[in-house]
């Protein structure tokens, strides 16, 4: 973990196990988020970590599935922490205008 927060690098040669463990891989996130680089597919895609993920960094959408980046509420999650987040959104959320409009609107002073 020492390791990880000095050089998310690090993680690369970190067994499939911790990069696919939940609370080991959050705990990496929070003291640096390009850990996400490392974690497994199905933390990519698990919504309950991505969705604590982008609430520390909306950029962490960029290491999200694209199920997730299509997905409305972790977009907008990501989007509320940091509008540039929006880059990594699907394409069909970023061409539905309803969305946009709500994502837009949010409050981006906290």
């Amino acid at each position: 973990m020492e390791a990880a927060t000095e050089d998310s690098g690090a993680l690369e040669y970190a067994s499939e196990e911790l990069r696919n463990n939940k609370e080991f891989m959050m705990a990496a996130v929070e003291q640096n988020n390009f850990v996400l680089d490392y974690a497994s597919e199905e933390l990519k895609n698990n919504k309950e970590f991505m969705m604590a993920a982008v609430a520390l960094d909306g950029m962490a959408l960029k290491h999200a599935s694209e199920e997730l980046r299509n997905d409305k509420e972790v977009v907008m999650e990501a989007a509320t922490e940091d509008y540039r987040a929006l880059e990594y959104a699907s394409e069909e959320l970023r061409n539905d205008k309803e969305f946009m409009m709500a994502a837009v609107a949010q409050d981006y002073t906290r």
